[in-house]
C-alpha cells in the first residue's frame, strides 16, 4: 500500500455541498489508470473543510468505487478528541490506512505532536501515515522525531516534504534520513516538483497531487524514477515542469489542480470549500495554456 503512486483527488464542491456526481468521475479516474493507492481528503482534497456527515458520505463513495484499489483517509483536526472521532468514523468504514498531520491553531512542541500520535496509535487497528507538511500545519518535524514516531506500532510510512531540486542533494538528505529510521518504514515524497528526485533518491512512494487528476503521465514518471530509469524519469519530470511551475506561483498546488480539473471537464469551475475561491480568469486561462501544450489529458 506504501509504494508505488499514491494519488490525491480533489473532494469537489458544488453550491456548498460535496458534489458527489463529480467526485465519481476523479475517483473513477484513478482506479481505470491502477494507481497504487488513493489519498483521500488529503490537503488536495481539503480535509479540513467538512462535517462529519460529509466526512462519511465521502469515504463510503470512494470506497464503493475503489475496488481492490487502497484508502487512506485524512484525519487530523485541532482537537485530539476530534481526531479521535475521525479516526473512530475511517475505520468504520473500512479504509485501509490513516494520514495523519498535526493540524493546532496554537503551536504544538515536538512532545505535544508525538502524544497526539500515540494517542492515534493506542485507537488504531490500521496503518498510519504520518502526514508532514509545514506548510499547511506550521509545525517543522525533525529527524528525531520521525524515529521517535516509528516506535509507535501503527507508524508505517512518512510523507516528508519535497527536498531538493538537485538530485545529487536529494540523494544525500533522504540518505541520512533514511539511516535514521527502521528499514520496514516506507518513506514517500510530496511535492510534486520534488517527486522525480525523492524516488530516484530511495522513497517508496508518491503522494501525488498532479495524479489525482492526471494519474496517467503521474505513473509513467512513478514507475520510471522507481525503476532507476533516470533519464526517462527527467524527461518526463521536464515535460510537467510547467505545471510545476503554476503551482509555485499560485501558492501552492490546490487552485492551480482544481481548475485543472474543471477545464477537463471533471468538475464544475467553481468547486473548491469556500471560504478557498478559484483561480480568477486570467490564471485559469494560464493553466489551460500549459494542459493543451503538455497534451495533458
Amino acid at each position: 500500500m506504501f509504494s508505488g503512486l499514491s494519488a490525491f483527488p480533489l473532494t469537489p464542491c458544488k453550491a456548498g455541498y460535496v458534489d458527489e456526481v463529480s467526485f465519481e468521475k476523479l475517483v473513477v479516474r484513478l482506479v481505470e489508470a491502477d494507481v497504487d493507492s488513493i489519498g483521500l481528503m488529503g490537503s488536495t482534497g481539503c480535509y479540513a473543510y467538512f462535517t462529519p456527515q460529509q466526512r462519511e458520505r465521502i469515504i463510503q463513495q470512494a470506497k464503493s468505487l475503489a475496488g481492490t484499489t487502497p484508502v487512506i483517509a485524512g484525519v487530523g483536526a485541532i482537537s485530539t478528541q476530534e481526531v479521535l472521532q475521525r479516526v473512530e468514523q475511517a475505520q468504520k468504514l473500512g479504509v485501509d490506512a490513516l494520514l495523519l498531520a498535526p493540524v493546532s491553531y496554537h503551536s504544538l512542541t515536538h512532545e505535544e505532536v508525538f502524544g497526539l500520535f500515540e494517542k492515534v496509535n493506542r485507537n488504531s487497528s490500521i496503518p498510519i501515515c504520518v502526514y508532514d507538511n509545514p506548510g499547511t500545519t506550521h509545525f517543522h518535524f525533525t529527524p528525531e522525531l520521525y524515529a521517535e514516531l516509528t516506535s509507535l506500532s501503527q507508524v508505517r510510512s512518512i510523507k516528508i516534504p519535497g527536498t531538493s531540486t538537485q538530485l545529487a542533494d536529494a540523494k544525500r538528505e533522504i540518505s541520512e534520513l533514511r539511516q535514521q529510521l527502521p528499514a520496514d518504514i516506507a518513506l514517500g515524497i510530496s511535492g510534486d516538483a520534488y517527486a522525480k528526485n525523492g524516488l530516484l533518491s530511495g522513497c517508496a512512494v508518491w503522494y501525488s497531487v498532479c495524479a489525482g487528476v492526471f494519474p496517467v503521465v503521474a505513473k509513467r514518471l512513478a514507475q520510471a524514477a522507481l525503476s532507476g530509469e533516470s533519464e526517462r524519469a527527467e524527461a518526463i519530470n521536464r515535460q510537467l515542469s510547467p505545471l510545476w511551475q503554476l503551482f509555485t506561483q499560485y501558492r501552492g498546488s490546490l487552485r492551480v489542480i482544481a481548475a485543472a480539473a474543471s477545464i477537463m471537464g471533471l468538475t464544475e469551475r467553481d468547486c473548491l470549500p469556500r471560504p478557498i475561491q478559484p483561480l480568477p480568469d486570467s490564471a485559469r486561462n494560464e493553466v489551460a495554456k500549459v494542459l493543451n501544450e503538455l497534451a495533458l489529458r
